[in-house]
């Protein structure tokens, strides 16, 4: 075993020499509010993440679309993920007076300025717009507050949300490249009097240790409540050290799934294991749990129906609810109305919106559907086919679910998506590398060193072996240390 863990380390930093990132401490420190690469980390977040992570918060921004900073309308989520991953340098460039992004495209370099979640975070502690299910026009027209001064009235030029998150993006970079150019400085010890505190509004000296912390304190120059704030909702939205989405934790009697930086208690093994495999929870203390902030329990089995207090009936899949177009639907479809359990709006908003089920709707539930000509097998699910590119999965994912060969004809019918992957929370290794591999959120997480796999209580019996061709439907995601 330990020449296992030699063999692990060795390759996971042959293979992955990227800057490791240090997430806060649980413990409030202002000298130290988030690390450089964390606050750089572009990469953190794909776009279907963000939108993701929207709507488990239940955020009005999960459907609010909007002009982005050049004019063109675009989602909430578009609008950050361009903010953070295809934002531009002009610095070299001959604009037109009036640019459009077309323009800017052109002729600007294509960069990458901050971690995505970093402006999430931002939109929380600015105007509480990631929590929010109906914000007022002022909050989204001034949603990270750029150009906002405690002291003075807002600039117009800077109005609506896609020049807040785009000027954001931009100016927190420029802070981290240009440091000598503005107020507060790493490695300087400042008074700061938080005036504006209503957490503590005593007078505190401050000395700073690294340029990220020294960019907020140039964003917004107190402690209490600002800078605390987005501590607090940095630790609370991703936490430092926690257990990545997906993971199954067993503390006492107790199993928990850790979805979006929250903690959600299954009300019965049996419904854990509707849904998860009971074997792979991850054994904890109680107080392991304690920086979980606690989100809505899940009460139903996989593939419950469920009716909401106004009286409308979904199906539950896996963490998404499709809403039956009508009672009709539900009885030509072939469901029991005895299997009908009621449902809070808690509960109900605790899974994601999927695809509406009508008449027209085949496999409402997923099914395993075959080529008779070719041999290949689809999961079919909402009107889409996702190919089954390894026998792995059937072993694996789909054991003991039947599959249906059908004519070409009727797969045509069906939107082909992406292929197949493992969900959150598995193990993965190839067959030519000792490197292991936890997949979140379609990513795939080395661990450092077999040791820290050990010391967080994953278990050798379950990692999967995959070929190359399944490892590769994954990007590389910072390393688990």
């Amino acid at each position: 075993m330990k020449n296992m863990k030699k063999l692990i380390f060795l390759a996971i930093f042959v293979l992955f020499l990227i800057p490791l990132g240090t997430k806060a401490q649980n413990e409030f420190n202002p000298s130290m509010l988030i690390s450089d690469y964390d606050l750089l980390n572009f990469k953190s977040m794909s776009l279907d993440q963000i939108q993701r992570f929207l709507e488990s918060k239940n955020s009005y921004l999960a459907t609010y679309k909007t002009l982005n900073a050049y004019g063109q309308e675009r989602s909430a989520a578009q609008i950050i993920y361009d903010a953070a991953v295809n934002n531009y340098d002009c610095s070299d460039a001959n604009l037109s007076d009036k640019p459009t992004e077309e323009e800017r495209k052109l002729k600007c370099k294509t960069i990458g300025t901050v971690n995505p979640q970093f402006l999430i975070v931002l939109l929380q502690k600015e105007q509480s717009l990631i929590e929010s299910h109906s914000p007022r026009e002022s909050q989204l027209d001034w949603a990270t507050g750029y150009g906002c001064p405690d002291a003075s009235a807002c600039n117009p030029y800077f109005k609506g949300f896609g020049k807040q998150i785009n000027s954001a993006a931009l100016q927190f970079r420029w802070y981290m490249l240009s440091p000598q150019s503005y107020s507060f400085k790493a490695g300087q010890t400042y008074t700061f009097r938080n005036q504006y505190g209503t957490i503590n509004n005593a007078t505190m000296n401050v000395t700073i240790e690294n340029q990220a912390t020294a960019a907020l304190y140039n964003y917004t120059p107190h402690v209490y409540n600002g800078n605390y704030n987005f501590w607090a909702i940095w630790n609370r939205y991703f936490p430092a050290q926690g257990y990545p989405n997906g993971t199954i934790l067993k503390a006492g009697d107790d199993y928990w799934l850790i979805q979006s930086g929250e903690k959600r208690k299954f009300s019965s093994i049996s419904v854990l294991s509707s849904r998860f495999d009971p074997a792979k929870a991850i054994p904890v203390q109680e107080s392991d749990l304690y920086a979980y902030s606690e989100g809505a329990p899940i009460k139903f089995h996989n593939y419950a129906i469920i009716m909401s207090p106004e009286g409308k009936l979904y199906l539950l899949v896996d963490d998404k609810k499709r809403l039956f177009s009508s009672t009709a639907t539900f009885k030509q479809l072939g469901f029991n109305i005895e299997e009908i359990q009621n449902a809070a709006w808690q509960d109900i908003n605790s899974y994601q919106d999927a695809k509406e089920i009508t008449v027209a709707s085949a496999y409402p539930t997923g099914a395993l559907l075959q080529n008779k000509k070719t041999g290949g097998v689809y999961f079919v699910i909402e009107e889409t086919k996702a190919p089954v590119i390894d026998k792995i999965f059937l072993n694996t994912k789909y054991k003991g679910k039947t599959i249906i060969p059908v004519e070409e004809s009727e797969l045509a019918t069906y939107q082909t998506v992406s292929p197949i992957r493992f969900d959150n929370g598995e193990l993965i290794k190839s067959q030519g590398s000792p490197a292991v591999y936890l997949i979140q959120d379609n990513q795939k997480r080395a661990f450092a060193t077999g040791e820290i796999f050990e010391e967080l209580g994953y278990k050798w019996s379950n990692i999967i072996t995959v070929s190359d061709k399944v490892l590769n439907l994954y990007q590389s995601g910072e390393l688990i240390q």
